[in-house]
């Protein structure tokens, strides 16, 4: 692993994650490529980052639950090669409803180079510290379609709130949001703009 590249859960004791994409619960329905372990890596500048993020959390009775980081480029290069074969439905009803599979990236949903290749990308949610539930944010992780927009129509004035929230948390710690999905955060300032790492999370 990259010198720069740590375990989140190391530099953050105590954080919470679930690395969807370890597991069979993701858009393409098994483990992908280049996640060989049930972990969140990132650059330490996302991870100091996070920590402010972390604090501004829970000074509103927030956590953060993690779902994805840094993402080997051969796990991205797999998603190009999900998408290509033919449809089997089982993921389609929950991940993307409205759409076939090779829109996912005319759509935006999905990058043939993605930011999370370069480290310092975060898909995130927030939950509550005093119950342990997630927040309601109109739409689960990886859901695409507009109803992941930021500024969605068709999600309750609870829902738009917690994603604004998050929003106004992430943006005050120096990401930038990503328009087609409230969960997809970069850091504004990242190390490694134009490096795409393919080392695997093990």
């Amino acid at each position: 692993m990259n010198g720069d590249f740590v375990f989140v859960d190391e530099f953050l004791p105590g954080i919470r994650w679930d690395a969807k994409y370890a597991t069979w619960d993701n858009f393409t329905g098994k483990p992908v490529d280049g996640y060989l372990t049930n972990r969140i890596v990132g650059t330490r500048a996302l991870c100091m980052a996070l920590e402010d993020a972390r604090e501004k959390a829970a000074a509103l009775g927030f956590g953060l639950l993690l779902w994805d980081g840094y993402r080997p480029q051969r796990a991205v290069n797999s998603f190009v090669l999900w998408s290509q074969q033919p449809e089997d439905g089982r993921t389609k009803q929950r991940h993307y409803p409205n759409i076939n599979r090779t829109d996912m990236f005319t759509k935006g949903y999905v990058a043939t180079k993605s930011g999370h290749s370069r480290g310092s990308t975060v898909d995130l949610t927030l939950y509550h510290e005093a119950s342990g539930e997630l927040a309601p944010m109109g739409g689960d992780h990886d859901l695409m379609d507009t109803l992941s927009h930021h500024g969605a129509q068709g999600i309750t004035q609870t829902e738009a709130r917690n994603r604004q929230t998050l929003r106004s948390i992430m943006e005050a710690c120096g990401f930038n949001s990503y328009e087609y999905e409230w969960w997809h955060y970069t850091l504004a300032d990242e190390p490694y703009p134009a490096s795409y790492f393919d080392f695997q999370i093990t």
